[in-house]
């Protein structure tokens, strides 16, 4: 909620380094895994990384997949607004992961199906930070959405899953050091991590099973 007197922060020259950086790094991320593929690169190997990708950065890119722009802008909000009972919903987003993990996705992977279904998502995730972008840069709406589609697109084009998995990893880092730096501003602002605790409390933010 906005309050009088109060206006939009707007980007800083190191802002629009990390955002470019961001856009860069993606796009060459892409752009190795597929001169490493040249050649000998097969759709089994493009569309399922041949199977060969490790635990830990397939994990990294399901949560980064998870955590959306949507996500990341929403939820704060969601909070601010209506208090910590919003926290309820990842109970029971651990029950639902584990019985994907343990009876749906063994039978996906027998079956060796591939899914399709995040490009209808994918509209949606690429407006909201366009969106957020329009507010802070004052960049043209569209300009945003072609940019960041067009980043998308290279490097998934380019080097498949692997290029999915490795863009994912490297964008959650970034979301996590911003997560980070956010709470150690606002500890910062405040005086300390407690004393945001005690402002949330009273102004009615904690209020988990209300």
């Amino acid at each position: 909620m906005s309050t009088p007197g109060t206006s939009v922060g707007e980007f800083t020259a190191w802002d629009y380094v990390v955002f470019v950086l961001m856009l860069l790094t993606s796009a060459l991320i892409g752009i190795y895994q597929a001169i490493k593929a040249r050649g000998h690169q097969t759709n089994f190997q493009f569309l399922l990384g041949n199977r060969q990708l490790r635990a830990f950065p397939v994990a990294l890119s399901l949560a980064s997949s998870f955590m959306s722009a949507i996500t990341v802008i929403g939820t704060p909000a969601e909070v601010y607004r209506f208090g910590a009972m919003f926290l309820i919903f990842c109970f029971t987003y651990a029950i639902v992961i584990v019985i994907s993990a343990e009876f749906f996705l063994p039978v996906f992977y027998r079956l060796n199906i591939t899914s399709t279904y995040e490009v209808l998502y994918t509209g949606i995730v690429i407006y909201a930070p366009a969106l957020a972008l329009n507010q802070v840069t004052g960049f043209d709406l569209w300009g945003v959405l072609i940019a960041t589609g067009l980043v998308c697109t290279l490097y998934c084009t380019l080097g498949g899953l692997k290029a999915v998995v490795w863009t994912d990893v490297f964008q959650l880092t970034v979301m996590i050091i911003g997560f980070v730096a956010v709470i150690i501003r606002g500890a910062i602002i405040h005086g300390s991590f407690a004393q945001v605790l005690n402002i949330s409390y009273h102004g009615g933010r904690l209020n988990f099973w209300e």
